[in-house]
């Protein structure tokens, strides 16, 4: 038996609503070019669904595996601290689950990639 994973995108959150729309819509175009796997979002501060909320709705769509993303730009103290810290008790919370957390986005060359087609976008004609 396979296990049935789940991705859970992790942004900071933010105390602008549609901020926090952004992490929605990754969420959303993520679904769209990985059918059959389970995504959700949460955020680590100022918004809900917070991670526990997150898990949870993975672990209640079918998850056995949640593999934690730091929609996140540098390796910073969310994701070496908050982020495996509250995965930590997550675990405890979830003993048949399996957690891994990734790296965060960058940097990387697909995102200097998206830089350089933003710079040519806003560029006058």
């Amino acid at each position: 038996m396979s296990l049935k994973r789940a991705l859970l995108i992790v942004d900071h959150g933010s105390r602008q609503p549609e901020a926090n729309q952004t992490i929605d819509e990754i969420a959303r175009m993520t679904r769209q070019i990985r059918p059959g796997l389970i995504v959700e979002y949460a955020h680590m501060e100022m918004a809900e669904p917070n991670m526990a909320e997150g898990v949870a709705r993975c672990v209640a769509a079918g998850a056995h595996e949640v593999i934690v993303h730091p929609y996140l730009l540098a390796d910073g103290r969310h994701c070496k601290e908050t982020i495996p810290e509250e995965i930590a008790a997550l675990e405890i919370q979830y003993p048949d689950v399996q957690f891994r957390i990734t790296a965060p986005l960058g940097p990387h060359r697909k995102l200097a990639e998206i830089v350089l087609q933003r710079t040519d976008e806003s560029a006058p004609e």
